[in-house]
């Protein structure tokens, strides 16, 4: 939302905890009211202290719904009007509905990752699941495990004694023994059977840390691994399951649903997987990298000046006209065969997929691909877009001996001067509305132009 836009009618809906400076809530709830034409503001909230007086001024004050983050998620239970019976068992929320009376209490963190397993086609129903470590987060998922009814549910952990009292705990609620505590020395006694893997500990968080069981016969059994953990992208529990080629995913999309869940809680709108996509998108973006995409006519140097960029910042590389080219066959080809518009066609299909799932990558792309103003809006929403400029004199000296662009086939030297010429001019307004900044490429080295377009995203 545009902070112009913000009038008397405007909601806010907002965070609070301690701390609150790194969060991407605002990035989901925004995103979802900016989507969903909402006039809904999310804001974090610090506090540092009486998240009771916090709730209750917060109600005072007419804010429609709150997330609560740690320290304060148990705290915060005594300022509410009523809480939800399964954040009841869990001994948690994080999420407060404006009543009547006050806010209720919610705690989404267990049906988040519960829809984050379901988009993955994963169910705990009937399956052995493996639960490593015995902290809050941990609380969460089992009771998602037994609720969904899986058939056994192994809490690992450190010590055995906090993982006694989680089980003891949940098993008096769910009236069995299905959770089963075990000191992590012990992993083998844990039946040799497909098994969920939920990775519920810290580790990973900082560089150097390893697993809570490196034994590599212990994952043998995994036939899916998640970890809470989403920042880093790949902690030691995933790169395990990776190099045994299990699949797996960190806790990001945990994130993402926890938050969609609230968000429907607050405005009674359904979130559809499509929006829930787009958001995702967004926080992989703020998380692991923002896509560079390289514009410019043919012989700008897009392609070479791309692949250093990736190289140099860590970014994946991409070429539009390579990637084409895999698909559906070589360029000169698809024109003779199918014409000028269809290869278009497929630029713009290729552009709305890289809209939705292009993270940390560096695109090059074909030199006409700005024609089409959906292009041209289809470039940004990918991410920073720059045109690599070059004067028709400098044009033709890169391009005159290759014979791969079948719009420069010409006669002679002097025709395709004149060539170049002409779709410059044409182009360049293309070219100019679709670039976030232009860089002039004439006389100066890859290493150069690399130099000046990657520094500021280092």
């Amino acid at each position: 939302m545009n902070r112009n836009e913000i009038t008397g009618n405007t909601g806010v809906l907002g965070l609070i905890g301690n701390p609150v400076r790194h969060t991407l809530s605002p990035l989901i709830h925004n995103t979802l009211s900016e989507e969903l034409g909402l006039d809904l503001l999310y804001l974090p909230f610090s506090v540092e202290q009486d998240p009771i007086a916090a709730v209750r001024g917060a109600f005072a004050l007419g804010i429609r719904g709150l997330n609560v983050t740690v320290p304060h998620k148990m705290a915060v239970m005594e300022a509410l009007s009523d809480i939800d019976e399964m954040a009841r068992i869990i001994g948690a929320v994080n999420t407060l509905v404006r009543t009547e009376n006050g806010f209720k209490g919610f705690n989404t963190d267990m049906p988040g990752l519960g829809r984050a397993l379901a988009v993955r086609g994963i169910s705990l129903k009937g399956q052995q699941v493996i639960v490593l470590g015995a902290g809050g987060a941990s609380r969460a998922v089992c009771t998602l495990a037994l609720s969904e009814g899986a058939e056994q549910v192994w809490l690992l952990n450190r010590t055995i004694e906090k993982a006694e009292t989680l089980a003891a705990d949940l098993n008096r609620h769910f009236d069995g023994e299905k959770l089963i505590p075990l000191a992590a020395t012990d992993w083998n006694r844990v039946p040799e059977k497909p098994s969920v893997f939920l990775q519920c500990t810290s580790l990973g968080l900082h560089e150097g840390e390893g697993l809570l069981i490196d034994d590599p016969a212990f994952y043998k059994r995994a036939t899916y691994g998640y970890d809470l953990i989403y920042n880093p992208a790949v902690t030691p529990f995933l790169s395990r399951l990776m190099e045994m080629d299990i699949p797996c995913d960190n806790g990001l999309s945990m994130l993402l649903y926890q938050g969609i869940i609230a968000y429907e809680l607050w405005t009674g709108k359904r979130v559809s997987n499509e929006l829930a996509d787009r958001v995702m998108t967004r926080l992989k973006r703020r998380l692991y990298g923002e896509n560079l995409v390289l514009v410019g006519y043919m012989g700008s140097g897009k392609s070479t000046v791309g692949q250093v960029m990736a190289e140099r910042s860590g970014r994946a590389f991409l070429d539009t006209d390579a990637a084409i080219e895999e698909a559906e066959g070589s360029i000169r080809e698809i024109f003779e065969e199918r014409g000028e518009e269809a290869f278009r066609s497929m630029e713009t299909g290729l552009l709305r997929r890289l809209a939705d799932s292009a993270v940390n990558t560096v695109i090059a792309t074909g030199g006409g691909i700005v024609l089409r103003k959906e292009n041209r809006e289809l470039l940004k929403k990918i991410g920073r877009v720059i045109w690599l400029k070059a004067t028709p004199e400098e044009t033709m000296s890169r391009v005159k001996n290759d014979t791969g662009r079948p719009l420069l086939d010409s006669a002679s030297e002097q025709e395709l001067y004149d060539k170049i010429c002409r779709m410059l001019r044409e182009r360049e307004p293309a070219y100019e509305a679709a670039a976030n900044e232009v860089l002039l490429t004439d006389g100066r080295t890859v290493g150069e132009i690399v130099h000046e377009i990657i520094d500021p995203f280092i």
